[in-house]
């Protein structure tokens, strides 16, 4: 009981404590918590950008993935290659049409 009395004072004089910091002190805690936010920000930013990292990384492999699929289904198809003109293989190649049909 003792000790919740004790802890009752302190909390009703720690408010009153901080309202005699000189106004350097009060300056101070001020920059400190403006540090503290943009801090906060900056990290809220760079768990962003890890997010946007994670997700082009699987992007990237989706891609390899397919490029691999692509490659091995026109070898496997023994394609007329030299039939085809310039721009069915270019578009072939961004993979912009069917690689084998």
């Amino acid at each position: 009981m003792k000790s919740m009395i004790t802890l009752a004072a302190l909390a009703a004089v720690l408010p009153l404590a901080a309202c005699n910091k000189s106004p350097s002190d009060k300056l101070a805690d001020r920059v400190e918590n403006a540090a503290d936010t943009r801090a906060e920000a900056m990290e809220a930013n760079a768990q962003d950008l890890r997010n946007q990292a994670a997700q082009l990384d699987n992007r990237a492999d989706k891609a390899r993935k397919t490029g691999d699929s692509r490659s091995d289904a026109i070898e496997a198809a023994d394609m007329n290659v030299a039939g085809m003109s310039q721009e069915q293989r270019d578009a072939i190649v961004a993979n912009q049409a069917a690689a084998v049909r």
